[in-house]
């Protein structure tokens, strides 16, 4: 009998798009012997994987049911005991707001080897696909990247700190607080902010909505867009080739 070689390999699925995940990626999940696969994969990339193994759906998206992290960490160890090399395949990148860490720390703690194979995150991928730059000369010298639901259920106080500065802010997890998130920023005088909410970002059912902090709540709403969502707030979002029908649209408000 083949002595089992344990193995768990954190894989980055990146956004949606099949086509955007890593030829290093697409090898793992070729190797696999078990796939663990979050809810945000595509779930087209499961075809490449060998005759024989063993995918399991281990699903966690805000507000619908899904597996517990602790159950999802005691199933990588099992299965590598196992089975042998376990691919965890995750959307966006393991090691932004992936829980990629702690599945990592856990692991190790049993001796088993691990890798990780980094992913295209929805951060910069998505503002990427829109043709949002997230800095631009003389006009935004960094960017955030941050959570809009910590362990507790608050807004981060990082995303506080955030709307005072001049960095572009991209919120990952946040649509449904996205009525207190304009509100921070309203505080902060920054009510003609642009803002940009992407939904299904590089799939073929992607939806963007683009508007002004002031604005973007009656546009989401008229819009109908929902979760999966990023946010980004910023002067970069203006840069979006269809900004200017909203400074249109500002105008003829203004005169009317």
């Amino acid at each position: 009998m083949k002595k089992i070689q344990p193995l768990v390999t954190l894989v980055g699925a990146g956004p949606g798009d099949p086509e955007l995940i890593t030829l290093k990626g697409i090898k793992a999940i070729q190797a696999a012997d078990v796939l663990l696969y979050d809810a945000l994969v595509n779930e087209e990339l499961l075809d490449l994987a060998k005759a024989g193994c063993t995918k399991v759906y281990v699903g966690k998206r805000a507000e619908q049911l899904s597996t517990a992290q602790d159950q999802i960490n005691q199933l990588l160890v099992d299965y590598a005991l196992t089975h042998g090399h376990v691919v965890r395949l995750k959307g966006g990148d393991p090691f932004v707001f992936g829980r990629g860490g702690e599945e990592i720390d856990y692991v190790r703690e049993y001796g088993i080897p691990t890798a990780v194979v980094p992913g295209l995150s929805s951060s910069t991928s998505l503002t990427g696909l829109q043709q949002i730059p997230l800095t631009y000369r003389g006009i935004s010298e960094s960017f955030w990247v941050i959570t809009g639901a910590t362990r507790e259920g608050v807004l981060s106080e990082d995303l506080k700190t955030a709307a005072n500065s001049n960095a572009t802010v991209v919120v990952l997890m946040g649509f449904a607080k996205l009525k207190q998130i304009i509100a921070l920023y309203q505080e902060q005088g920054k009510g003609a902010l642009p803002i940009a909410l992407i939904q299904n970002g590089s799939l073929p059912n992607e939806q963007l909505v683009l508007g002004r902090v002031d604005d973007i709540l009656d546009r989401a709403a008229a819009s109908a867009i929902g979760v999966p969502a990023i946010i980004v707030l910023g002067e970069v979002v203006a840069k979006h080739q269809a900004f200017e029908q909203i400074k249109n649209e500002i105008q003829q408000l203004a005169y009317a």
